[in-house]
This record gives structure tokens, C-alpha cells and sequence, in this order.
């Protein structure tokens, strides 16, 4: 790919946090790097006349594409950077992260050690934890350990500043465990130092068994203000614990898999975890792709077919045909027992929304539209129990203002998006009073009408139909559908007593959207949209009604010499920039008449 190609696809990428893969013209992988915001992170790569360091600049002239996993938060990504470092070994990782050596995690020799980043071995007898590829690695590590243990990160020397001036912020935001206040004993200190050291060693999955342990035996010796640091303690440590869904505790080896489908084009995604980490990441992109389930049974017995590397466990984001049936192909392929699963919750449930996550992203990337918007499609389509999510969105609504602005609008969204080029307008011609459900009626049939004349505007069948309103309405439009010959699922949008989308409904029932965010913002946008067309039709209409009505009020103007006017001139602003002899000659009105209609125009 070209820079400009590299850059494109990098401003499609998603906010969320993660790990990103550079890989040269041969797909080997040359750079590993970790972001809080992805797009933001990639893109500075490919921008002109960024201000790169000349190996940053080296690298980017090498790489021909470039891979991503989304993670649930930055730590993650920091966690599995690690381990695709290691996987990898990426030679500009080396290149860019280890120009002044290697990297370490220093533990100082005194009577109350710090721990901080260094770049060199120093010469002080201190305790190193290392060597690390990465410095940024190294100083998240250290700052997270010292914020966990409320270690002191200030300039003051202990013991010779002890119980000397206040303490600093840190203390006062418990972000430090007030060293200098001289209550913390030597002794008790090293203990932190120790327990934070098993703490970087174990990659922040340290047991906190004996942690509680020690905060019982304080309590009940009545030492509550050591009861109550170890009890902070315990609550960071468990708190980071729930978040390191790329560090597993008894799951060390197991594959996730997760799918995504969205305009006739479907992803696969496969997580790789061994030894509790996730090392690497499959992705396969199928166009044509109409039916998820059909594709998702197939393709698990293809991957596995013959593969030497099959985990003790796989783990899917829906179920397979026959489980039972999969499980025993799995077995004969690996020749042991391989346990397929599908997890309704916990930290597997987790790893699965993260494949399926990664796989939405992709296909976003394809179809060029964000995350979001696919996520959205998806979640809608499987809520309406239909094949596949729906593409192609016609929403309508109907728009009264007495007799003179009786109107109903047609909007589009494709792939989650507004698409205004198809938007249509239609006047009620019809339907004699304020009658919703006939106008309804009648603008739908004047649509598939159209549609099965062969009309090239509206040539396209969508794949749902939404109609601003509740039961009543679509119970006037699915007879006339079926009448018809149109098989288009038809759903109304119904509106809670604040006005705002609470449902989706048939004439049998109500789904309700509120437990899925994604889809109920794209419904509740659509009905927004539609009702915001529906209105600004309808007072266009109204106003040019009541602009005709201010011309019939000259004397010798009718509704002829309106039309014509109106033919001529189309808006009021040209109308009122037109001269007398203009007006004259496009009304075809002279002397008293013609002068009495140019005032009457610049009045209005």
C-alpha cells in the first residue's frame, strides 16, 4: 500500500485501545506497538511532514499494511504488547525501544528502596527486574506499582526526611502511603517493597490471600491504620485483576472465535491464547455472505481440519450445529480431549465479545463505515431475527398541518448511515381529512408502485421497512404489502409518553431496544431523521401556500398568473430581486396591476 492507502485505512480504525502490527511487503510483522486510542495512534504514522525520529521514519518506509486487536482498556493493550513482543520479536521494536540499551526495573539499595525505570545497570547494588524491550513498558509498570502500594514517588531522602514538613498531594489524594510522616516502620516498609516486587514478577496477578490474612490479624491486634492500607491494597490489586482479560487464570490455552456480518460480507476472527496470553490473532474476510450460522458451521471444521495446534479448549460466540457432533471432530483431529464452549458470562463471555468486537472493526474497515455503525446493523438484524442485518433502511412518516399540508416523507440509511440522494417526498393527493393510517397506506403504495414499474428512482428493495408509528399503522400497510406482492419485513417505531424511541413493534407485539445500546441509537436516529423530513416538508409547503395566497391578494392575480410567476422565478428571493418589467412580462400584467404585484412582492 501507499502511504496515503496506509493513512486512509488508519482514519477508519476505532477509538478503543489496542495492540497495533506493522508488517512489511513479505506480511512479516516488523513493529508492535500499544495505543489508548488506535486511530489516533496509527494515523500520526502516515501524516505528512510528522515529526519522527529518523528510525520511526526508517520503519513507516518498510511497512505495506499493518494488523490491530481491540482491547477492553489500555492496560490490556499494554499486557499484550508484551506478549506479541515476544511472539514477534519485531526488529524495529529493538530498533526504535532499545537505542540506549536495554531497559530495567530498579529496586534501590537503601534503608527505604524506591523502585523507578532506568535505561543503564546501575552500579549501586540495587535489585534489577529485566532487561524489557520497551521503555514506555517499563515506566507504565513502574508508575501502576507505585500507585497500587502508595509507594512515595517524591524527591525527599528517608530516613534523614522523616516526620520533617507536611506531606505533599500525593498523600492527601491517598495516592501515597505518607512515608514521611514517620508511621511507617522500616520493617513494614520493606514488606510493601517485597510484596510489590512479587507483584511486577507475576504481572499484577499476585494471590491476595495473604494479604487478607495480614489485614485480619491487624484488625483483631487492633493496628486498624495497617488493617486499613492493606485493605486498600487488596481493593487496587483485585480491581486491576478484573480488568486483565488478557491474563487468564486456569484458561491458559484455548481459542475464541467470534463473527460478524454486514452488507454480504462476513468476518471470522480467531484469538490465540497460550500460556494465558493472547499471542496472536486470525482473521478471514468472505464476501457474498447472506446467512452467519451457515458460514460459522462451515468454517469451524475447515480451520480445524488437519491443524496441529488445537487448544484443550475453543470457545465460540454462538453455538455450532451440533456440538456434540464438533466436539468429536475436534477430538479425532487433535487425538485428545478438546472441550467446545459457548459462555453466557465471566471472563470467557468476555473473550468473546472481544473476537466478535475485533471482528465488526474489520468489517467495518471493508465497508468503510466505523464500529459502531456495523455493531449496530448487527445487533438490529438479530433482534428481527432476520438472516442478515439490514443494509438498505426506508423509514417513513406523515406530516399534517389541516388540509393544505398533508404530507409524508421517505428516508434511507445504507450500512448506518444517512443516505439523502434516495430521500423522497411524497404530497397526499389521495386521502381526504387528517387520516394517518390511509396516508400511510398511500404513500407506501405509491412507493412499491413505482418500484414494480421499473422507476430508476426507486429501483432498490429494501431490507426493512420502519414506519414512524405504532400498531395501528402497521397493521393499515401489511395487508396492502402482501396485496402487493412485497416481501419486506415492516416494523413501526413507537415513541414512550417523553417522546423518545422505546420499541419496535408489529401487529403482534412490541421488542423492546433498551438492552441494546447500539441498535437502539441507530433506531432512535432513523426516527428522528424521518420525523425531521416529514416536518420540514410540510412547512415548505406550508409557507409556499401561504406565499401564493399573499400574491392572490393583488387585484388581476390569479391562480394562473401565480403559477406562472412561480415557474419563472421558483423562490422568493428571486422574486423579490425581479424587476417591474420582470413581473410585467412573467405574469404578463401591465400599468397599475404590475406596479400594485412588485409592491405587494417586496412587502412580503
Amino acid at each position: 500500500m501507499t502511504i496515503e492507502e496506509l493513512k486512509q485505512k488508519a482514519l477508519s480504525l476505532t477509538m478503543q485501545p489496542g495492540c497495533y502490527l506493522m508488517k512489511d511487503k513479505q506480511g512479516v510483522v516488523i513493529y508492535v506497538g500499544k495505543a489508548k486510542a488506535l486511530k489516533n495512534r496509527v494515523v500520526s504514522y502516515f501524516r505528512e511532514n510528522a515529526s519522527h525520529t529518523e528510525k520511526t521514519r526508517q520503519m513507516v518506509s518498510h511497512v505495506w499494511d499493518f494488523d490491530y486487536i481491540v482491547t477492553g482498556s489500555e492496560f490490556e493493550a499494554l499486557v499484550l504488547e508484551c506478549s506479541l513482543i515476544k511472539h514477534y520479536d519485531p526488529r524495529y521494536n529493538i530498533l526504535l525501544k532499545d537505542d540506549k540499551g536495554f531497559h530495567y526495573i530498579h529496586v534501590t539499595d537503601e534503608p527505604y528502596p524506591r523502585i523507578e525505570a532506568v535505561m543503564q545497570r546501575p552500579d549501586d547494588g540495587g535489585q534489577l527486574i529485566g532487561p524489557y524491550m520497551s521503555a514506555f513498558v517499563v515506566r507504565q509498570t513502574v508508575e501502576q506499582v507505585n500507585r497500587v502500594f502508595k509507594l512515595p514517588t517524591c524527591s525527599r531522602k528517608f530516613p534523614a526526611d522523616l516526620r520533617r514538613g507536611r506531606p505533599c498531594l500525593n498523600f492527601h489524594i491517598k495516592q501515597c502511603m505518607g512515608l514521611c510522616q514517620g508511621r511507617v516502620s522500616e520493617a513494614q516498609y520493606r514488606g510493601v517493597i517485597n510484596e510489590a516486587i512479587e507483584y511486577i514478577r507475576s504481572g499484577g496477578a499476585s494471590d491476595t490471600a495473604e494479604l487478607e490474612k495480614r489485614m485480619e490479624r491487624a484488625a483483631e491486634d487492633l493496628d486498624f491504620e495497617l488493617a486499613a492500607r492493606l485493605r486498600d491494597r487488596i481493593t487496587a490489586i483485585k480491581r486491576i485483576a478484573e480488568t486483565q482479560t488478557v491474563l487468564l487464570g486456569e484458561d491458559r490455552q484455548m481459542d475464541v472465535l467470534g463473527f460478524a456480518q454486514v452488507n454480504g460480507m462476513a468476518c471470522a476472527i480467531v484469538l490465540k491464547i497460550r500460556e494465558g496470553r493472547i499471542v496472536d490473532k486470525e482473521n478471514f474476510i468472505y464476501e457474498d455472505i447472506f446467512d452467519l450460522p451457515e458460514l460459522r458451521e462451515e468454517f469451524l471444521y475447515r480451520y480445524y481440519a488437519g491443524r496441529a495446534d488445537i487448544p484443550r479448549a475453543v470457545v465460540l460466540d454462538a453455538p455450532a450445529e451440533d456440538m456434540a457432533l464438533f466436539e468429536e471432530f475436534l477430538r479425532h483431529e487433535s487425538g485428545r480431549a478438546v472441550t467446545p464452549a459457548v459462555p453466557q458470562r465471566g471472563e470467557r463471555r468476555k473473550l468473546c465479545e472481544m473476537a466478535q468486537n475485533n471482528a465488526v472493526e474489520q468489517l467495518a474497515l471493508k465497508v468503510k463505515r466505523t464500529g459502531r455503525e456495523v455493531a449496530a446493523l448487527e445487533q438490529l438484524g438479530k433482534l428481527l431475527g432476520m438472516a442478515s442485518p439490514p443494509c438498505y433502511i426506508e423509514a417513513y412518516d406523515i406530516s399534517n398541518w389541516g388540509e393544505t399540508g398533508r404530507v409524508g416523507g421517505m428516508i434511507v440509511f445504507e450500512n448506518g448511515r444517512p443516505l439523502k440522494s434516495d430521500y423522497k417526498r411524497f404530497a397526499i393527493k389521495e386521502v381526504a381529512g387528517q387520516d394517518d393510517y390511509a396516508s400511510m397506506r398511500e404513500v407506501l403504495r405509491r412507493r412499491f408502485t413505482r418500484y414494480k414499474e421499473g422507476d430508476p428512482a426507486f429501483s432498490r428493495l429494501p431490507d426493512l421497512v420502519l414506519l414512524d408509528g405504532g400498531k395501528g399503522h402497521v397493521g393499515a400497510v401489511a395487508p396492502l404489502l402482501r396485496e402487493m406482492g412485497i416481501d419486506v419485513p415492516l416494523y413501526g417505531m413507537v415513541k414512550d409518553n417523553r417522546h423518545r424511541t422505546r420499541a419496535l413493534t408489529t401487529a403482534e407485539g412490541e421488542l423492546a431496544l433498551s438492552m441494546m445500546k447500539s441498535a437502539f441509537t441507530l433506531v432512535t436516529a432513523i426516527q428522528d431523521e424521518v420525523h425531521r423530513y416529514a416536518i420540514a416538508y410540510q412547512r415548505t409547503l406550508h409557507k409556499k401556500s401561504s406565499y401564493e395566497s399573499s400574491l392572490k391578494k393583488v387585484k388581476g392575480i390569479g391562480d394562473a398568473k401565480v403559477k406562472a410567476l412561480m415557474k419563472e422565478f421558483r423562490t422568493k428571493k428571486r422574486l423579490k430581486e425581479a424587476t417591474l418589467e420582470e413581473l410585467s412580462q412573467a405574469a404578463k400584467v401591465k400599468g397599475e396591476t404590475a406596479q400594485a404585484l412588485w409592491e405587494a412582492i417586496q412587502e412580503m
